[in-house]
């Protein structure tokens, strides 16, 4: 579902200023994208945390270590992507 936007083409697009409208729909489809990457990311994770639970429950420990691999490594790019605030 991720789709790949390379720099060069954003500036070509913004670079040809009587094809404004261009990228405004290619910057309007970039926020979009990771708009709706985001909203699947974080409803996955509600759905693994619920998942997770349900294994406890069932002392499933396969499913569980499942559950929790995936989990993390969502929740490990969630942090990546996440912008960094900077303490003074």
């Amino acid at each position: 579902m991720d789709k790949y936007y390379s720099y060069t083409d954003f500036l070509k697009a913004v670079g040809h200023y009587q094809h404004a409208n261009e990228s405004e729909r290619l910057l309007n489809e970039i926020y979009l994208d990771l708009f709706l990457n985001s909203m699947q990311r974080l409803q996955r994770i509600d759905q693994l945390k619920d998942l997770i639970d349900r294994a406890l429950d069932e002392r499933n420990k396969e499913a569980f270590y499942a559950y929790t691999t995936e989990l993390n490594q969502l929740q490990e790019t969630q942090e990546l992507e996440e912008p960094q605030e900077t303490v003074n």
